[in-house]
This record gives C-alpha cells, structure tokens and sequence, in this order.
C-alpha cells in the first residue's frame, strides 16, 4: 500500500510539474539557429489551440523574410522581439504580383484573440507598385506596444468590425491610406509619419459602432517634401475618426478631411479633434462638416469606454 502510495505521489508531481511548466511556456525563435525555431510561423504552429494560459513567443534579434498568419484557434500569446529597430519581420508582395488583390499582401496576418506584440517591426517592403499591408488584423483584443510598422499604401489593415486593437508608443508609416478599415483602435503616444502628399486614415466604421480609430498624444510627422496631408478620408460613409491632444505637423492640411469626393459623406461622417497642438492644427479652416469637440464630449474618450464590452480585456491591458 505504501509503494503505490509512493508511486502516486511521484506521478502526480510529475504531471503538476508538466503542467506547469506548460503554463509558463516560453518558446524561442532565432533565425542564427540559437532558438527552438527558426522561422515564427514553425513556432505558431507548435502552440496548442484555444490555450486559456499565455504563452510567450520571443524572437530574437534578426530579419524573418516570411508571410505569418496567426490562426482563429491560438489565443492567449505574447510576442515579444528583441530590440524594436533590429526585430523585423518583412515581406514585399503588393497588390499587382498576379491580380493578388490589397488583402493577401499582408506580412503578418492576426485572426486570432488576445494576441500581443512588443518590441518588434512588422514591414512590407514591397515596391511602390500597388497596396501594400504589412499588418492584417482580423482578431479581438490585440496589442501592439512598442512596434514599428513600416511601409507605404495601405501599411496597416484593421479588417474586421466590432473588433478592439491597442497601439501604444508605435511607430507607423506610409503614403496613402495608410492606417484602414472598420476595427475599434487606440493609438496612444504613436509617432504617425506621412512619406506622401496623401491621406492618413481610411475609416469604414460600421454605422452602429461609436468609437472607430481614436489618436490620443501622437505625433504626426512627415518626410521633408511632404506638404499637403489630409487627416483623413471616408472609406465607407460612417467613418469615425479623431484626434485628440495630439501634435499635428505643418504638413497637415488646413481643411483636415476629405471626403473622398462625395459630398454624401458629410452627412454622415464622424470626424473630431480635441485640443491639438502643432502647425497643422489650426480649426479655422477646418472642414466644416468635421467637429471640434467640447471638453465634455471629449470626456467620453476614454480607454473604457472605447473598448468596453463584457470582458476584463482592459485589466489584462492595462497591467
């Protein structure tokens, strides 16, 4: 009896220990061979489906050439670079290679929840020949901090609605249209750079949905030639977008918005700044169907109330 009391003991301290050591999970990536993993897809598609414990991805200093798509089924995982400058996943397809279309050029591809980025660059590369995404996102509950994203149109895809996306402390470029779609996303204390005389965002909030890209302490800079830069334009016609407590460059137009040369959108577009500060942020020609808010309403912008539904997203966020 007391054998297999023993023999007990020891399996169930080997099981706990397993389990545990699964939960504390972390997988390396380093394309010098130093890792478990070369390349961050072989190491996506080791982590088990629905996990309801994290698991960390870190990817060591390095250039992974490689499309990665983050399936529905993981969930629950951190990925973390090295260094934010010397991280960099890339990819160079655009548009045009083979009629490919704007939404199957993207280098890194998120359809899963809970996903998180740190310290990393997703970029696309590719030529100025057509789109260009470098980050698709499709999943609920994504962050990205302290990440660059580099490219040219259409560098940042935010591609499902009702979805919520945190970008805190990121650097984001591009020529046209550079940060679109219908997602709930934050930028908080991003550094938004225009390589273009062009458009910043592209807006397709649905209707129903009242909180659409919010911008809270960027800066927006641009490359020396660029002069001419529209806050933004209507993808669809209840596009929600605003500005608040944020640095705006000389390169900002004095009109602000687009309408993407229909006048229809006026009626129904959503466009707002707060207290903006800079060159470019002067409201006195602004366009006339944009709104400057009241303290107020500006009140109503919080991080709560931005992403609020009926989860605990904003604690796990926000620690």
């Amino acid at each position: 009896m007391f054998v297999k009391l023993i023999k007990t003991f020891i399996l169930m301290t080997v099981f706990c220990t397993a389990a545990h050591a699964q939960v504390q999970d972390t997988i390396v990536v380093a394309r010098d061979g130093s890792g478990k993993y070369r390349n961050i897809q072989e190491a996506i598609e080791s982590v088990r489906a629905f996990m309801d414990y994290t698991v960390t991805i870190y990817i060591k200093k390095g250039v992974y050439k490689e499309k990665v798509v983050i399936p529905s089924w993981v969930k629950n995982v951190v990925f973390v670079g090295e260094d934010a400058n010397n991280t960099i996943i890339t990819y160079d397809d655009h548009a045009n290679i083979n009629k490919m279309g704007t939404f199957r050029t993207y280098t890194v591809k998120v359809e899963g929840n809970n996903i998180t980025f740190k310290n990393l660059t997703i970029e696309n590369n590719a030529e100025q020949l057509g789109q260009a995404v470098a980050l698709h996102t499709e999943g609920d509950k994504l962050a990205f901090i302290n990440c660059r994203f580099l490219g040219n149109q259409d560098t940042i895809y935010t591609g499902a609605e009702g979805t919520r996306l945190l970008f805190a402390d990121c650097y984001i470029e591009g020529t046209t249209d550079f940060i679109f779609g219908p997602s709930t996303a934050l930028f908080e204390r991003c550094t938004i750079y225009s390589k273009r005389n062009s458009y910043v965002t592209a807006a397709s909030t649905p209707k129903d949905i009242k909180f659409g890209y919010v911008f809270k302490e960027c800066k927006l800079t641009a490359a020396p030639e660029v002069t001419k830069v529209y806050l933004g334009r209507p993808w669809r016609p209840y596009a929600a977008t605003i500005f608040m407590n944020c640095e705006l460059g000389k390169h900002i137009l004095s009109v602000g918005w687009h309408n993407w040369n229909n006048t229809e959108n006026e009626k129904t577009v959503r466009y707002a700044e707060y207290m903006n500060t800079g060159e470019g942020a002067s409201t006195q020609s602004r366009a006339t169907w944009s709104k400057q808010l009241k303290k107020k309403e500006a009140a109503e912008y919080t991080t709560e109330n931005i992403f609020k539904r009926n989860d605990d997203w904003l604690v796990t966020v926000s620690k």
